[in-house]
């Protein structure tokens, strides 16, 4: 199975149904009045920067595992999908204060006015895009029963992400244990491939045991990819990660390989570490206290463990065999991805 193929395949067909909604939007805004109109235009830019769909093509993937085919209401489920994964990115922007989002300007720095110009215009555009989603998958045309369940589920994960998201703010004064980190990273990752794959699986018809071990699966996912993303934030360079790593650092924001190092580090080490904080120039001293202490192998193989059962878990439903191998393949591909980074 060619996941990457398969991804690019689904990328594709959601990224064609997005460009001809914000289009529409775009035109709808500027009857209104010409600014909302630009805002929407540059909206329409941020969201179709290049990078996989991977959110919404779980949830097309999943309903197209159980159903066969797809089909024009799932299509536009996987537009208010894409909308509402850009209103938790716009906001988790502007908390972090990053510059730059695959490529691009941050959302909150296209409007350069002054600070409080540019961060009030991206809190109303995230408010925004979240009351698109759930009116784009509300009008999708599935039965309302479902679709009150989709919304639902949606809800409480929008719920769920920002309570995590909190929590993380709060780790940056403080230094939390492991079991408090998966505390916070149940509700964040975790959330939104709870929403996504459970979304795919409810419209696609999947009932009883198939939705309890698609339920632990995402949350597999989600700690993986958490941790995985978080070593790329650390150790990625600035090429293969779209903007200038190491801002978890500069923060002091505490993903797993650094709740670690926090507790395998000895005094020197830790000392050495707080004196780093906010320098972007002592980043690769950091780095080399996480390897040496073990802690950056010891997060990796948590991720590894995570995906295995994430695959286990998926191999038990009632999913089509190329479902099943994509995400198979897929998950593997993201734990091997693990040894890029050193």
């Amino acid at each position: 199975m060619d996941h990457e193929a398969l991804l690019d395949e689904y990328t594709e067909k959601i990224e064609e149904e997005l460009k001809t909604y914000l289009q529409k939007k775009v035109e709808e805004g500027r009857r209104y009045h010409p600014f909302i109109g630009e805002v929407y235009s540059d909206l329409e830019e941020f969201i179709l920067r290049k990078g996989k769909r991977l959110a919404s093509s779980s949830t097309l993937i999943i309903y197209e595992g159980y159903t066969g085919a797809l089909d024009s209401k799932i299509m536009k489920v996987g537009v208010g999908i894409e909308l509402y994964r850009h209103s938790i990115l716009i906001h988790d922007d502007l908390v972090d204060r990053d510059d730059y989002r695959r490529g691009g300007k941050t959302f909150h720095n296209i409007f350069k006015k002054d600070r409080r110009y540019g961060d009030g215009i991206a809190i109303f555009t995230g408010n925004l895009l979240y009351a698109l989603a759930l009116e784009s998958i509300l009008n999708s045309g599935f039965g309302m029963q479902k679709l009150k369940r989709v919304v639902n589920l949606f809800a409480r994960d929008y719920i769920a992400v920002n309570e995590s998201q909190m929590l993380d703010l709060d780790f940056e004064y403080r230094s939390p244990d492991e079991e408090e980190w998966y505390i916070m990273a149940s509700k964040r990752a975790s959330s939104l491939f709870h929403a996504t794959i459970l979304s795919g699986a409810i419209l696609g018809g999947a009932e009883g045991s198939d939705i309890k071990l698609l339920a632990e699966a995402a949350e597999n996912i989600g700690y993986s990819f958490d941790i995985q993303d978080d070593i790329i934030g650390t150790f990625a360079n600035e090429e293969q990660y779209g903007r200038p790593p190491g801002g978890d650092l500069v923060y002091w924001k505490k993903p797993l390989h650094m709740v670690y190092t926090m507790k395998l580090a000895d005094e020197s080490e830790l000392k050495e570490i707080k004196e780093a904080i906010g320098n972007k120039e002592n980043i690769e001293n950091v780095r080399e206290i996480i390897r040496r202490t073990g802690a950056l192998e010891k997060a990796k193989e948590k991720s590894r463990i995570h995906a295995k059962r994430a695959i286990e878990l998926i191999s038990q439903t009632k999913l089509n065999r190329t479902t099943k191998e994509f995400f198979s393949s897929f998950i593997t591909y993201v734990a091997e991805s693990l040894d890029w980074y050193k």
